[in-house]
């Protein structure tokens, strides 16, 4: 069983507040923290822990989210096959990430994005690269990564990324038009 920490919400100004690089070796503390990060998404994408913890699935979460401000952020994406059966998983634990190259054709959810520590929905589109290539030390593999995501998986690692830079991602919504289609981008 996870230890469970509280998610902080958008009502706290701690999520707003820029996250500091995380200093290796590492400590116990920021070892802890990423380990929790990761884990907490493996925990939470079992339905059985959702109904019985109250826990919110999510394929990403970043450490601001459990109220510590350090460079660190874990995506946990499980694919499917037509059985319902997982057939692959893309998997990180990243420390001081850093966005090296982005394109410049657009994506976005067609859904919109949502947040474990966004309470109220705030619709519209959220316009991000449609390709970001990511440098970090990755925990998993216990080495630096240079890492490109492409389509949804890059919308993830931009939205986990902005939570390190204090930004949510409804400060990106078109205010006027938020359901304004941008041309050429990447609808998913």
């Amino acid at each position: 069983m996870l230890d469970l920490r509280k998610i902080v919400t958008d009502s706290d100004p701690k999520i707003r507040k820029k996250s500091i690089n995380v200093e290796f070796p590492l400590s116990k503390e920021d070892e802890d923290t990423i380990k929790y990060l990761y884990d907490y998404l493996v925990f939470a994408d079992d339905d059985k822990n959702v109904e019985k913890f109250g826990v919110k699935p999510g394929v990403g979460l970043a450490a601001p989210q459990i109220g510590v401000n350090k460079r660190m952020f874990a995506i946990y994406v499980p694919y499917f096959d037509e059985q319902g059966n997982i057939s692959s998983i893309t998997a990180h634990a990243f420390i001081n990430p850093k966005i090296i190259n982005s394109s410049i054709r657009q994506a976005y959810l067609l859904n919109g994005e949502g947040c474990l520590s966004v309470e109220q929905d705030h619709e519209g589109y959220v316009p991000r690269a449609s390709i970001v290539t990511i440098k970090a030390y990755d925990y998993l593999l216990k080495t630096e990564v240079v890492v490109k995501f492409r389509g949804y998986e890059a919308i993830i690692a931009q939205h986990e990324y902005d939570h390190l830079e204090g930004i949510l991602y409804y400060d990106r919504i078109n205010k006027k038009e938020p359901f304004s289609r941008i041309q050429g981008a990447l609808e998913i």
